[in-house]
């Protein structure tokens, strides 16, 4: 499978696709809800996007990839937590520059989540849940 991204391919694409599906449902729940309870969108975007990295992390773990054991389990929690930083420092940047230039916040909000899928499901599938040689 050399030169292929493993999470792309197969029955796992589409398991990732559903994961991110439930994850982003919670994610745009969230944030609809913060903004309309007043919180300022890039606050409100990172709050609710850091909903979705957990119930992402929990649905992928169990449902996507192959879990790992022990230390191995923590580097790939360490992992996909840079993974989640880099889509939270999308989306935040985003949503707040489209506020700020007077975008509606949902509608930067849908511009990020497109941006930050791409890049984090790269990350995931190259490096977070790659898989790994075993331990001599």
């Amino acid at each position: 499978m050399r030169g292929r991204i493993p999470v792309l391919w197969g029955a796992r694409r589409w398991r990732y696709l559903g994961v991110s599906a439930v994850a982003l449902g919670a994610d745009m729940g969230a944030f609809v809800a913060l903004i309309q309870t007043g919180v300022a969108a890039a606050g409100a975007s990172a709050l609710a996007y850091g909903l979705g990295v957990a119930v992402h992390w929990w649905l992928s773990a169990r449902v996507v990839f192959a879990a790992a054991d022990g230390a191995a389990r923590w580097v790939q929690k360490v992992l996909f937590v840079a993974s989640a930083l880099v889509g939270l420092g999308l989306t935040v940047g985003i949503v707040g520059i489209g506020a700020r230039a007077g975008l509606d916040p949902r509608l930067a909000k849908i511009a990020a989540v497109g941006i930050s899928f791409i890049a984090t499901w790269l990350l995931r599938a190259l490096v977070v849940f790659a898989p790994r040689p075993a331990a001599a």
